[in-house]
């Protein structure tokens, strides 16, 4: 079996830890250029020591776009088919210097009515090295199954 998988090749209850990736300055930085949001929370250390968090944090969204590079990274993962959403919450800062990992799991699987694909809803957790939840979800996709092989009349 290839690395990646297809729909077929899951079972509900698969589990995956992903490699994980230390949250530095120059990310944090690059992604507040990225998208134009330079909150000073993110990016200004003397104003974010005023705040609850005490000290600069990433981005929500950058700690989403880590977990969805992160299950890319994966020993886990699927041919590449179409992301159908995610569901996201923040649970907790993730500050500079924080080593974060994903968890997962397949949490249910259908097909659908587009021959040829099928759904997978995959909870998922970003854990920080010491075990703490910091963002956690769900993230649904339609990947492609098997291609049938066979010659036509062929019974298995």
């Amino acid at each position: 079996m290839t690395d990646e998988r297809y729909w077929d090749d899951a079972k509900v209850g698969d589990e995956c830890v992903t490699p994980s990736v230390t949250v530095t300055e120059a990310m944090v930085n690059a992604y507040a250029e990225l998208t134009g949001d330079f909150t000073p929370v993110h990016v200004d250390e003397e104003y974010a020591k005023t705040t609850p968090f005490g000290t600069r944090v990433a981005h929500g969204l950058f700690g989403l776009s880590l977990a969805d590079g992160l299950k890319a990274r994966a020993d886990y993962r699927f041919l590449p088919g179409m992301s159908l959403g995610w569901t996201w919450d923040f649970k907790l800062p993730i500050k500079l210097g924080d080593t974060v990992h994903v968890k997962f799991r397949v949490g249910s699987m259908r097909a659908t009515k587009r021959e040829g694909w099928g759904i997978v809803v995959l909870p998922s957790e970003l854990i920080n090295q010491r075990g703490e939840v910091v963002q956690l979800g769900e993230h649904r996709l339609m990947i492609p199954m098997r291609p049938k092989s066979g010659a036509a009349g062929e019974h298995a």
